[in-house]
């Protein structure tokens, strides 16, 4: 059975290209365009991973990201952040999460597994 990924994308034309992409590399795609809905389904979806946005509303990357690790405890699913911004590496390289990764928009298909293999592994 192939590793569920949550995907947290208010784009939908990125959302969709994602959905091929996962597939493509063998996971199981779980698409969420909204934040709150993601926050919602985390515990009965029970993603192995979550690529996540940051700029979305009406919460962005970074606080899902603080109610999934705080509010929530789920400490253990790793999250690839999936942004444009070259200054997110700098943000988490301050807080010591060995489960966060960065993700560059546009992202390649070889990128993404690599990614995704670094928590996941092969």
């Amino acid at each position: 059975m192939p590793h569920k990924i949550m995907l947290v994308e208010d784009d939908l034309p990125i959302l969709e290209m994602m959905e091929i992409l996962l597939r493509r590399i063998g996971y199981e795609p779980i698409l969420v365009p909204d934040v709150l809905d993601a926050l919602r389904q985390i515990k009965a979806e029970q993603p192995s991973l979550i690529l996540l946005d940051i700029m979305m509303t009406p919460m962005n990357g970074w606080e899902f990201l603080e109610k999934l690790r705080g509010e929530y405890g789920m400490r253990d699913i790793p999250v690839l952040l999936f942004t444009a911004s070259p200054s997110v590496e700098e943000k988490i390289a301050g807080l010591n999460d060995p489960k966060l990764g960065v993700l560059q928009k546009p992202v390649s298909i070889i990128e993404l597994k690599a990614g995704i293999e670094k928590f996941l592994g092969k």
